[in-house]
């Protein structure tokens, strides 16, 4: 049971309760103006609350109407104003006339039976704050769906639909057959996150797209008008005390310069022109890129396949370790 105000509540409700003792126990008498008695106690569906007045007509609602005595209601012999709704949402309803906000469940289904509850009281603040939470959720969640292949035919038909620039992230780790160096997981991570905040920063400019199936452990593919543009790959094998280990690298920079170049390709731009070659830059924490062309027809056609340059890294006991891409 809720309660709002502090001290008995006598006056006009409890006298009206003695002066229903002629009638036999247990029945129900029609609604009377309430707006007289400063306390007003409420079961709705079984669930008890005790309010005042004041609270109840904060709003020009239902609840208002009843008080006034303008919506006609039944009062049992202890005097309970009786509403057939269920009570489970009810705390919220009062709380958010006593604050004029209030916080609303995370849950959809319980955010639309918050949404049903103020509609039927016609509490339209609240209407609004249920529909505007609905809205911006929704939206996030649209923001947030990047489609998850499952198949080569798939991907290929919906990069060559698909009229906007495309970044997938390859992303595999059941393709490893080595241990994974210290900082490959971190940095595993790292590029999974970093695919999550460009889908989020580029939403509805570029089509996001997940690959759990290909053959890389992580490696990004960028695509514009149908066809591939350039890869980024951060994997790695790399010989460490006579075994191999796979090393993951997170060129965060390099991610993100090939994600603004394909955006010349939106809404068909690239019509005609040749990206601009971006040759030579590093990418932060990795060293040296290193870029070939495949499958060159023209400037324009040429796909940059992005690895980390061949190097000799020592360990703590002088030995030195040798990092061999994979073709």
């Amino acid at each position: 049971m809720s309660a709002e105000a502090s001290g008995s509540p006598g006056g006009s409700l409890s006298s009206s309760t003695q002066s229903s003792s002629s009638r036999p126990p247990g029945e129900e008498k029609p609604g009377r103006n309430l707006a007289s008695s400063k306390y007003v106690k409420l079961n709705v569906g079984g669930t008890l609350h005790y309010t005042t007045v004041q609270t109840l007509s904060k709003e020009d609602s239902l609840l208002r109407s009843i008080c006034d005595g303008s919506t006609e209601v039944t009062i049992d012999s202890e005097g309970w104003v009786v509403l057939d709704r269920c009570g489970r949402h009810f705390s919220l309803v009062l709380n958010f006339l006593r604050d004029g906000t209030v916080p609303l469940p995370e849950s959809t289904r319980e955010l639309e039976e918050v949404l049903k509850e103020a509609q039927y009281y016609r509490l339209q603040g609240l209407v609004q704050h249920c529909v505007a939470t609905i809205q911006k959720r929704r939206d996030v969640c649209r923001g947030c769906h990047i489609p998850m292949i499952t198949s080569a035919k798939e991907e290929q038909k919906m990069i060559a639909t698909c009229r906007k620039p495309v970044v997938k992230l390859q992303n595999n780790r059941g393709n490893n057959k080595y241990s994974y160096t210290s900082n490959s997981d971190d940095n595993l991570l790292k590029n999974i996150e970093l695919f999550d905040k460009l889908g989020l920063r580029f939403n509805g400019r570029v089509l996001f797209i997940k690959d759990v199936l290909g053959d890389e452990i992580c490696c990004w593919s960028f695509y514009g008008e149908g066809r591939k543009i350039a890869e980024v790959c951060c994997t790695s094998i790399v010989y460490a005390t006579e075994k191999k280990q796979t090393k993951v690298e997170f060129p965060e920079a390099r991610i993100f310069e090939e994600t603004l170049n394909i955006l010349i390709y939106e809404n068909g731009r690239a019509s005609g022109m040749a990206l601009p070659d971006s040759g030579g830059v590093s990418a932060s924490g990795v060293g040296q890129s290193e870029e070939d062309g495949a499958g060159v027809v023209g400037a324009d056609r040429r796909v940059r396949r992005i690895h980390v340059r061949r190097h000799i890294m020592h360990d703590e006991r002088g030995h030195g370790q040798q990092t061999v891409y994979k073709d």
